[in-house]
């Protein structure tokens, strides 16, 4: 039975609670259940971007600032809960960025890691520490922490893809650096592909250091993703709550391509959906091919190809497809794994 406190007491504890305020303390019963949740709690919710109105802005932001001005011409993918943090997780950036014919996005590095994944264009490049990369819808492409990296676009049509960075991850440790190159674009001393032969063929160089967290190979072409998922899909081996889901990998340790971003790909056959799944990583979709509805914690989100949606953690999850569907996905998945906080459930919620 719970004690009542007296009048005189609750009296006591205010003038108490207020003396060591001023001492810079405060009574951790107070704010247990707060801080102390019993399931995870977060003002993230579920949000979908639909491609063709955040392209109409995005080409509307290039008539009115040039890459250079910008620096990097991006619209944040900044979710309904979170306004005014930059953030589509709360772990989590992603915004969408421009790079019309001719221009170069200037060369800079910084502490975070950031993910590229194609959505429109072909033939657009980025160059990471030396090595330049054509980009094709569907390609993903990382750029490690305090690596120079810039993009060009020397085709006549503009290209468009999705960032993703650990920006608030980083921010919570206070551990921001950024610094520019002095040109716009860093020389270029590896031939295109190089990264891709000596890491990406089963095979390293004798001699590799092999104990970076992040993954040599920086781009992950979809042409290659795809095939790979068409001749798995023979098997008919459907995971009930993913359909067929992959995630990209480093080559020198099998884990995670990137350290504090984890990357994925799954294919939905047509007529799919998964059985009712919840997780702690909340994750960016990115539709890449078909059409399907996703239902998070109740909320119905009906997509098509190139838009965008948001998962928020430890809320029940439901795909379903009209016809075969492609899904890129990416979360904070890697990082909780390492702390050993990642939890995941399947099935019905009571």
């Amino acid at each position: 039975m719970a004690q009542s406190t007296s009048p005189d007491d609750a009296d006591r504890r205010r003038a108490f609670y207020k003396r060591i305020a001023d001492q810079d303390l405060t009574p951790l019963w107070e704010v247990l259940s707060a801080i102390i949740t019993r399931q995870p709690k977060s003002d993230c919710v579920p949000n979908l971007w639909r491609y063709e109105t955040a392209r109409e802005y995005l080409m509307e932001a290039g008539e009115l600032i040039t890459a250079r001005e910008a620096e990097r011409r991006v619209l944040i993918l900044e979710n309904p809960g979170l306004r005014g943090t930059s953030r589509v997780t709360t772990s989590l950036y992603a915004g969408l960025q421009l790079v019309l014919p001719g221009e170069v996005a200037p060369a800079h590095r910084h502490s975070q890691s950031a993910l590229r994944f194609i959505v429109e264009g072909s033939g657009g490049h980025t160059a990471v520490d030396g090595e330049r990369t054509p980009m094709e819808v569907g390609d993903f492409v990382i750029t490690p922490p305090w690596t120079f990296h810039d993009h060009g676009n020397h085709t006549s049509d503009p290209m468009i893809w999705l960032d993703g960075l650990d920006i608030p991850i980083v921010s919570f440790f206070d551990a921001s650096f950024a610094e520019g190159h002095p040109d716009d674009e860093q020389p270029v001393t590896r031939g295109a592909g190089d990264s891709q032969a000596r890491f990406g063929a089963n095979m390293l160089p004798v001699d590799y250091d092999s104990r970076s967290p992040v993954s040599p190979v920086f781009n992950y072409p979809y042409a290659r993703t795809r095939e790979a998922l068409e001749t798995m899909r023979r098997q008919d081996e459907w995971d009930p709550c993913h359909g067929l889901k992959m995630r990209y990998i480093n080559p020198n340790t099998g884990g995670f391509a990137m350290p504090t971003i984890a990357t994925f790909m799954q294919l939905l056959p047509k007529g799919f959906e998964t059985a009712p799944y919840r997780a702690t990583d909340a994750t960016v979709f990115a539709v890449v091919e078909g059409n399907g509805v996703t239902v998070v914690d109740g909320v119905e989100m009906a997509w098509g190809p190139k838009d965008i949606f948001v998962a928020p953690s430890w809320k029940w999850i439901t795909h379903r497809v009209d016809d075969d569907a492609v899904l890129f996905s990416f979360s904070d998945r890697v990082a909780q794994q390492k702390l050993g906080l990642w939890r995941e459930e399947r099935g019905k919620p009571e």
